[in-house]
């Protein structure tokens, strides 16, 4: 009866409004290209009542008076726009502002040329309520980043994770990954990675974005979980005129001495009337390319047979690496990507639009891999190993093995591993109002999937002593007798054949209302509120075939075609020879379904427990209202309420050791589990912005976010490797990690276009998820498997984040002469995290961990010069060591170390829209690097080289 009452009475308050007789003003700003302008300050000066652009140029302005009046333009770096406008009762008017590209004097600075990427990006950025940071593509298009990922690093607190030389996921404020939201348009980005929602943001080149909005402290109107933040990637919009630009480039990468190709192209226009507007664009983007890695695995423990198999004997030795590997990387990546946009205006009060994406990445490997483990204890013997005066091993037996990975010789795969990933989206939406009701309405669907089939994996195996040099950095195995580390002699081990599928689909539904409501004395009141569905399906499904060949013609490594692939360069260091493998050409020739040739084997054990299937449906609801208290201060309050319905589904393996005495043969009983989970979370909102003049601004933000648990770790599943004595374990218990947020910031943004900024967050984070490593000391999970390593994700107690950070942008066109064309970029981040509640593997809890992917110092820099043709910019970026994986104890914790990246990049107009561009990438030549424990004990070293592009882009505008 209660929910009857309150029906009625919104009914009523929302028809009171619609039915009320003041007039509207709803209008679009472009600059003289006829491209929009986001971010503009737009004011009714006699009612002192005003709204600012969205980021399609677009404002709206309701329930105004009968009468004349001056609307008052005012953006960052322009001298201020009015014109007059008469509002009628009832009726709408529309409006379109075209603001001057002539130039301007503000205060003896000159401004010329239409509006740049970093005046797009600052207003913006000033007159949002929230703390965001706003990247426009122009201004993307000042540094050398090809994709998404490497243009976001650039933002103050923002460090990637790398992959294959590239950003690929983004870590926010110290938050892994997981733990922030990518949206485009406001819409989720579903996730292909297989155990994890983290995005992928090397999937999408960076020229099909129009605006990147970081989302720091979240509004109620956005979806909570985005504990360090949320990224929105907002896509190109229709100009008011016709648009063609195109670009054309190629380069080389140094590692490989391979080709880059990379072009763009987009074509835009509006109808005669200017109801209709589209764009159409297109990116491709194919780098022949690779890596030269090396990996080592350390261990503090030795033992060896002293005669009796059942009780080895300890020696007390300096950690040494019980596994070394050599990899070599051969890698063509094509990234493709395509939009196409639409949006019509029906009439004054409603408009609709259509806007989509196709994303397609494909990802061709070949990896050679010389892999040295140490025998197990009970095959050494005394009289095998060594051990110098420091207690240094420095000789010792090893397993080695020489696997070449490849895959089937077609058109697509081309005798490589192909990792085929997908993302589309396709959003239809609209804007409508009912006098002075506001209403925005969007659906979309989209879907991100990876495929990898046919991966084949062929392996030779040798077994000889090796010297080791026990160099922390750069550790080194050699062997005693070259002739018995021959590749020839190398025996047959396995030869496999991987599929994977992942995929994720992703429905969103959402409609928002915005009021008038002026509870102060005030005219820019206004009450909003929403309702949003989202339902996800995620699913894995993988496959692993072993095959033993029928010929003995594969017994030795010697037998096969082979190819030397040691290169005198190799950049993780030229005493890194990897030698002979079989090619991938006879890898992808083998008919591996002819039964006489191939004995095939379904190897349960190496993907079921990986497979899973999973729906999560969100249902979620706002209401908030935005309120001027005085001429200076405003207050943004709300509460967000999102509640999440989980079902899944997966396997439990559990391995049946032989007995022979008992009759019983090896197996693997397979168990089909599934899990519901739900909850609900009540996330209120508190943002306060005030103006201390017309280019200085103070916020304060309190807000309260979440995350959801990674699928795969929902799952009761259960994943028993004898091979490796590991159990992996599901926890269907975990519960959601939970943040309150407190941000302030203040902000001063130069006339000229720039900005000096500076702020304090603090995160209380609950129930944060860390992967909890034990040891087992019954058979609980199958015989003899007493001493097996657990692992199992667990909820942590809580954690902090403490940081600051620090931002200066401007042109420094107060200096005198040609320096006065010089811009500087700079940002800095400083984190400090501890976290409670981690358990090491003895169960007792460790005081000594930051929280897991929190790095400390984030800083970027760039030096640019422009004049009227030329423009040159040498941009560095820097991000700290973290720990990025917690192991039983200090000693097996993992870090991610340091990075420090060069980039230089260069343009110069040869004149009527045409120029010419230039860039030299990761001229540092960074690797990727992990070390374990201390920051001198290496566990990866993956270097990529420099890449240089050159090529011609051409604009052409027409209003």
């Amino acid at each position: 009866m209660k929910k009857n009452h309150f029906l009625s009475f919104l009914t009523l308050l929302i028809s009171a409004f619609v039915f009320a007789q003041n007039g509207n003003i709803q209008g679009v700003i472009t600059d003289d290209n006829g491209i929009t302008v986001p971010g503009a300050s737009v004011v009714l000066q006699e009612l002192k009542k005003g709204g600012v652009s969205d980021f399609d140029g677009k404002f709206t302005l309701v329930d105004i008076p009968e009468g004349n009046y001056t609307l008052l333009i005012q953006y960052l770096g322009y001298a201020d726009y009015k014109k007059t406008v008469s509002i009628s009762l009832g009726e709408t008017i529309s409006v379109v502002i075209h603001l001057s590209s002539q130039n301007t004097k503000l205060d003896t600075v000159e401004i010329t040329g239409y509006i740049d990427g970093q005046a797009r990006a600052l207003n913006t950025q000033k007159n949002k309520t929230n703390i965001t940071n706003i990247v426009s593509t122009d201004q993307i298009g000042k540094f050398p980043d090809a994709n998404i990922g490497d243009a976001v690093k650039r933002i103050p607190g923002i460090t990637m994770k790398v992959d294959q030389g590239e950003a690929r996921n983004i870590i926010i404020r110290g938050l892994a990954p997981q733990l922030n939201s990518v949206t485009l348009n406001g819409s989720r980005i579903p996730s292909a990675e297989g155990d994890n929602r983290e995005v992928q943001m090397d999937l999408i080149p960076s020229d099909m974005i129009q605006t990147i909005e970081v989302n720091k402290a979240v509004t109620p109107d956005m979806d909570a979980d985005a504990l360090g933040g949320s990224v929105n990637l907002i896509t190109r919009t229709s100009p008011q005129g016709f648009r063609l630009s195109a670009t054309a480039g190629s380069g080389v990468n140094s590692i490989t001495g391979k080709r880059i190709l990379n072009g763009q192209f987009l074509l835009g226009d509006r109808s005669y009337n200017g109801k209709l507007g589209w764009m159409v664009s297109a990116s491709i983007n194919d780098n022949d390319f690779g890596s030269d890695n090396f990996e080592a695995e350390w261990t503090d423990e030795f033992e060896y047979n002293n005669g009796d198999e059942d009780n080895l004997e300890e020696v007390e030795v300096n950690p040494y690496t019980n596994v070394f590997e050599v990899r070599q990387y051969l890698v063509q990546r094509i990234r493709r990507s395509f939009s196409a946009n639409l949006d019509y205006k029906l009439n004054d009060n409603n408009s609709v639009y259509f806007k989509s994406i196709y994303n397609w990445r494909d990802d061709r490997e070949n990896r050679f891999v010389l892999e040295h483990a140490i025998l197990d204890g009970e095959d050494i013997e005394a009289d095998d190993f060594t051990v110098d005066a420091n207690g240094n091993l420095s000789m010792f037996p090893v397993e080695v093995k020489r696997e070449t990975k490849a895959g089937i010789d077609n058109n697509r795969n081309k005798n490589r591993r192909l990792e085929d990933q997908r993302m589309f989206n396709f959003s239809l939406g609209g804007n409508h109002l009912a006098n002075k009701l506001q209403i925005d309405w969007m659906t979309s669907f989209a879907k991100a999937s990876e495929e990898r089939l046919n991966e084949r994996y062929l392996v030779h195996e040798s077994e000889y002593l090796i010297n080791y040099n026990n160099d922390l950095e750069f550790p080194l195995y050699t062997p005693v007798d070259v002739d018995a580390a021959a590749y020839n002699n190398f025996e047959f081990d396995e030869l496999t054949e991987e599929n994977q599928y992942t995929e994720e689909t992703d429905l969103n539904v959402f409609v928002n209302f915005k009021l008038p409501l002026n509870l102060f004395d005030s005219e820019d009141g206004s009450l909003k509120f929403g309702v949003r569905g989202r339902f996800k399906n995620k699913n894995r499904d993988n496959d692993f075939t072993e095959y033993s060949p029928e010929n003995a013609f594969f017994d030795l490594l010697g037998n096969l075609p082979t190819k030397n692939y040691t290169d005198t360069n190799f950049l993780a260091g030229s005493q890194y020879q990897i030698g002979t493998f079989a090619t991938p050409e006879f890898i992808g020739s083998l008919d591996l379904n002819n039964i006489a040739q191939f004995e095939s084997e379904d190897l349960v054990d190496e993907y079921q427990s990986g497979n899973f299937d999973v729906n999560e449906n969100v249902f979620a609801g706002y209401i908030m209202t935005n309120q001027q208290l005085t001429d200076k201060l405003s207050v943004l309050a709300g509460v967000r309420v999102e509640s999440t319905n989980l079902d899944s589904e997966g396997y439990r393996l559990t391995f049946i050791e032989e007995d022979e005495d008992a009759g019983i043969d090896e197996d693997i009983i397979v168990e089909a589990v599934n899990k519901n989970n739900s909850y609900v979370n009540i996330l209120p909102g508190l943002h306060f912005k005030y103006d201390l003049n017309t280019n200085t601004v103070f916020r304060f933000a309190w807000t309260n976010t979440l995350a959801r648990p990674n699928y795969v770790d929902l799952i009761p599943r259960a994943e028993i490797i004898n091979e490796d004595s590991e159990v992996v374990l599901g926890n269907p218990n975990l519960n959601p990690t939970t943040s309150m947020n407190f941000d302030v910031m203040a902000e001063h943004y130069f006339k000229s276009v720039g900005i000096l900024s500076g702020g304090v967050f603090y995160k209380k984070i609950n129930d944060f998820i860390y992967t909890y490593q034990t040891e087992t000391t019954d058979d609980t999970y199958g015989e003899d498997t007493a001493g097996y390593e657990v692992y199992q994700p667990l909820n942590g107690d809580d954690a902090s984040v403490l940081g600051f950070e620090f931002a200066f942008q401007r042109k420094l066109d107060f200096l005198p002469g040609f320096a006065q064309d010089f811009s500087v970029y700079l940002n800095y981040t400083h984190l400090t995290s501890d976290a409670n509640g981690i358990r090491n593997e003895d169960g007792d809890e460790r005081d000594d961990l930051a929280l897991p992917n929190t790095a400390p110092n984030m800083f970027n820099a760039s030096l640019g010069y422009a004049n009227k043709n030329l423009s040159i910019r040498l941009s560095s970026n820097f991000s700290d060591s973290y720990i990025d994986e917690i192991g039983g104890n200090d000693f097996e914790d993992r870090y991610y170390d340091k990075q420090f990246f060069l980039d230089f990049n260069a343009t110069y107009a040869l004149g009527k829209g045409l120029s010419v561009y230039t860039s030299l990438n990761n001229i540092t030549n960074q690797p990727l690097r992990f070390y374990q424990g201390v920051s001198s004990r290496t566990m990866q070293s993956e270097h990529y080289g420099q890449r240089f592009t050159i090529g011609l882009k051409y604009d052409l505008f027409k209003k």
